[in-house]
């Protein structure tokens, strides 16, 4: 029988925009990059949807729920300093929302998929069609991407662990639970 760990405490944490806003645009990233033709029109109506989403986000940072707006985890150098002391200290400090490492990366992959939005439009415009530094700005910025997205889910398990709490879990159900 596995040795299930007893929940200390649990709070509602992500609304269902946040989730559902986290989950499509994965999807969006994912399907992109894994599966549609680059340039085709898929994938462009794919990117569109990811950049709306973005864009909604970002004002859901200021209007939505508690632990949604950009106020309760932005990243200032002192939440930062105090963040990586913690950790390097073995003390982790529980944060309902995001922390501040995770906020930088918050806002690191925001930043990206609004530059693939625009450069992926860029490229539909007669001005420039076919540009080469263009095409290859847009494809370097969806690798950096996958890369800090990849980090980002690592990350997700690591400091589940480390600050235990159900991290994974809380972007499914909304609630986080520390045990």
């Amino acid at each position: 029988m596995k040795n299930t760990p007893q929940l200390t405490e649990s709070r509602p944490v992500w609304d269902r925009f946040v989730r559902l806003f986290h989950w499509t645009l994965v999807s969006c990233v994912l399907l992109n990059y894994l599966v549609l033709d680059d340039g085709k029109t898929l994938h462009q109506w794919v990117g569109y949807l990811a950049l709306a989403l973005v864009l909604a986000r970002i004002v859901w940072g200021f209007i939505g729920s508690r632990y949604a707006r950009f106020s309760d985890f932005f990243p200032t150098p002192a939440r930062l300093l105090r963040h990586l002391r913690q950790l390097k200290a073995g003390q982790p400090e529980m944060h309902w929302g995001h922390n501040p490492l995770g906020a930088l990366m918050i806002l690191a992959l925001i930043s990206l998929v609004l530059g693939l939005g625009v450069t992926g439009w860029m490229q539909t415009l007669d001005a420039y069609w076919g540009e080469e530094w263009l095409q290859e700005l847009h494809e370097l910025l969806g690798n950096v991407l996958i890369g800090l997205a990849t980090l980002h889910a690592l990350a997700a398990l690591v400091m589940g662990r480390l600050e235990r709490t159900r991290l994974i879990r809380a972007m499914f159900t909304g609630t986080k639970e520390r045990f």
